[in-house]
């Protein structure tokens, strides 16, 4: 598989690089942010998302969808961190849609439409502790009746305070540590005993914290088997980890602009900063990085789009190397930058918190640089 861009791919990145350079700057987080707004991010501009046909890119033509892959979902997701558009289009369009495939023709028929049509907001409510261990699920599904009751707490819920639609990890038998014994369950907004706290995160979006005091759900929310959830909630997170590593390049090469454009304008001593060879040293050597990083995040979109068996293991690569990379990425743009590098006037303060929450979101550098060790055999 060649390490570039297809003529199409390349056709559908000029589109939406200009679409949301116009519509989702850096200004319009700001705006949002200022403006104290509830929601986290704008829903006519979800509309539009779907307009474009971006909110089904992994949908299946036949469902509707663009029936296109993780490659064009990095695209829009690149584009997107480098704009620091505020967006539920990961964990939506990505994360979610990919758990809902694991379904039945009921359930994909259920929700499928309405993520299509800009209306379905989509969380994924898997971790429960400080960091991200799915396989430490301990909120527990006891059978009730003809269907499930969910009880337990779920923490960094990306969007779970306006999700339509909560993907959840809950275990029917097991303990924690197992990973068989999970089991993925559709649960709908409003359903009684859910109870959803907001919190603003350091980079001003919004996630959640969920309370399921005895939720009970009917036997069609189980996506995929009863205790058989660990593998399409394997492949819904690998899916959102690649795409949260696509928006960290995004992250990381506006952080790099930032700093260069500054570097060719800010004098020293008389001299351009951009001028010293210590600098220019350091900014080849993030360059550097960055490549490494982009062309791991590609191989592993590119074989999760093919099904390829190895296609976790570079996962964990591309998204351990890109949160490294974007962290030198964002940190050196604060170095260089000097002192203004911390007000808030500057953007570059802006793209440092954003990627300290990506970095997080699916499982940070250190749990996936130990993830690959594993995989390895190690």
């Amino acid at each position: 598989m060649a390490l570039f861009h297809t003529e199409d791919q390349t056709m559908l990145k000029d589109m939406a690089a200009p679409f949301l350079a116009e519509h989702a700057p850096v200004k319009h987080l700001r705006q949002l942010r200022d403006s104290g707004d509830e929601t986290g991010f704008s829903r006519d501009l979800w509309r539009q998302f779907a307009e474009m046909g971006l909110t089904g890119v992994l949908v299946p033509e036949a469902a509707g969808g663009s029936g296109l892959g993780h490659v064009e979902a990095g695209i829009v997701l690149e584009e997107i961190g480098r704009n620091l558009a505020p967006s539920p289009f990961l964990a939506t369009a990505v994360a979610a849609v990919t758990a809902l495939k694991a379904g039945d023709a009921e359930l994909r028929a259920r929700y499928l439409p309405g993520i299509l049509a800009g209306e379905t907001v989509a969380a994924i409510a898997v971790d429960e502790g400080r960091k991200h261990r799915p396989a430490a699920t301990a909120m527990m599904a006891e059978r009730a009746g003809n269907g499930f009751r969910l009880t337990g707490g779920k923490q960094f819920v990306a969007h779970g305070h306006v999700a339509n639609l909560l993907v959840v990890a809950a275990r029917t038998s097991g303990n924690a540590g197992d990973e068989n014994g999970i089991t993925l369950f559709a649960v709908e907004k409003g359903a009684a005993g859910l109870f959803t706290e907001a919190v603003r995160l350091a980079d001003s979006s919004i996630a959640a914290r969920i309370d399921f005091n005895g939720v009970e759900v009917d036997a069609g929310a189980v996506i995929g088997a009863v205790d058989g959830g660990w593998q399409p909630l394997a492949r819904a997170l690998d899916a959102g980890r690649a795409g949260a590593a696509a928006e960290m390049l995004g992250v990381a090469g506006a952080a790099m602009a930032l700093t260069v454009d500054y570097l060719r304008q800010r004098k020293q001593f008389g001299r351009l900063i951009g001028e010293f060879q210590a600098l220019q040293h350091r900014t080849a050597h993030l360059y550097s990085e960055l490549e490494i990083a982009r062309a791991s995040v590609l191989k592993a979109q590119q074989l999760l789009d093919a099904g390829e068996a190895g296609a976790a293991l570079m996962v964990a690569v591309a998204k351990a190397k890109t949160g490294r990379a974007a962290a030198l990425a964002v940190q050196e743009g604060i170095q260089m930058h000097g002192g203004i590098g911390m007000t808030d006037e500057y953007d570059i303060g802006l793209y440092i918190k954003r990627h300290r929450v990506l970095d997080e979101f699916f499982g940070d550098a250190a749990f996936h640089a130990d993830r690959v060790a594993r995989l390895n055999g190690y």
